[in-house]
């Protein structure tokens, strides 16, 4: 029988690895490659709050209007009512969770491919909104001189925030944090009622689960964390626009979700790492990063060619192979992904 006191001990060495290169990563990297790891932070919890939503089996094309609606909406609570920049972001997340619940009555009327077009078609008219109306939202060019995170000043301590080092950490904590939330909410009984309902929606409903209130639950949700995503977003730069919101930001979130997977809370973690990395790495400092959205399409294509469950399945495949040379599992077993 495996020690298990070896087991959690390796799974432990791994969690402070994983912590100390979270801790170290803003100091061993350019000026450029700072404020690159405050995006991809934020866009960490773009995608993981999108799984979220994914969990009903429904997927929306208006994830990245949320997110801009949370940045819109914080942007103006701090710059034309005057509120502090961390209410401000909080209250930015809520406004999207809100108009989430708002479209949830005509879209959940629809499912699947149906439901797929009607969130972008929502989504658009959203974002015209913004494009539109100068007044309050700036029209195409957006709201500009948006106020940052105010500074620390302890005394014997000052943490300013227009540097991306320090906005990295606020990022990582803020995001750390969304992360606990949205993994505890997939393990308890509403999560298994997502999964329930994405499975058996019809089997489900005979026995009393209400679909409608769950899947608005689960977009309500997702929206939230995308709009405090937003919030982050529009802080950092200063800046927002509709154009930053547009569908083919959602065409790379849907990509980094799919590549990564959705059947565990890291796939699409694991998809945004490893695209960001060669997108904007790689593809950079050999000077081809105008080939990114060809990238982005092979990709795709080779990801649902051979790696149908994402990168997430050669985690599975790495554990599994590990848990059999430990003898935690019989030799010949069948272990279920």
């Amino acid at each position: 029988m495996p020690d298990k006191t070896n087991i959690d001990a390796a799974g432990m060495i791994g969690i402070l690895i994983l912590a100390a290169a979270l801790i170290v990563a803003p100091h061993v990297v350019s000026f450029s490659q700072q404020e690159l790891l405050v995006l991809l932070t934020i866009n960490v919890l773009v995608v993981t709050s999108y799984r979220l939503q994914t969990l009903t089996g429904e997927w929306s094309l208006a994830h990245v209007v949320m997110m801009g609606s949370g940045a819109y909406a914080s942007a103006l609570c701090s710059k034309s009512f005057g509120f502090p920049v961390p209410l401000a972001m909080i209250t930015g997340a809520i406004v999207a969770g809100l108009i989430a619940a708002l479209m949830s009555f005509p879209l959940f009327r629809m499912k699947g491919f149906y439901f797929l077009i009607g969130s972008f078609a929502a989504g658009e008219i959203l974002r015209l909104i913004w494009k539109r109306f100068t007044n309050p939202f700036g029209g195409p060019k957006g709201i500009q001189r948006i106020p940052g995170f105010p500074e620390i000043d302890l005394g014997f301590i000052r943490i300013d925030f227009y540097d991306p080092a320090n906005y990295y950490y606020l990022v990582l904590l803020v995001v750390l944090a969304s992360l606990w939330v949205l993994y505890r909410i997939e393990k308890s009984r509403i999560g298994l009622t997502f999964h329930a309902i994405h499975w058996q929606d019809k089997l489900s409903e005979s026995v009393g689960v209400d679909a409608f209130r769950y899947r608005m639950l689960a977009f309500v949700i997702a929206a939230f964390f995308a709009g405090l995503a937003g919030a982050l977003y529009a802080h950092y730069l200063s800046t927002v626009n509709p154009n930053q919101f547009d569908v083919n930001t959602m065409v790379y979130v849907l990509i980094w979700t799919i590549v990564g997977g959705t059947s565990r809370w890291y796939g699409p973690i694991l998809g945004v790492v490893a695209l960001t990395i060669i997108d904007e790495v790689i593809l950079r400092a050999i000077g081809a990063d105008q080939v990114r959205p060809l990238l982005y399409g092979v990709v795709l294509i080779l990801a649902i060619l051979f790696l149908p469950n994402g990168l997430e399945s050669l985690v599975m495949r790495a554990s599994d192979a590990l848990r059999r040379y430990r003898g935690e599992v019989p030799p010949g077993a069948i272990v279920r992904e």
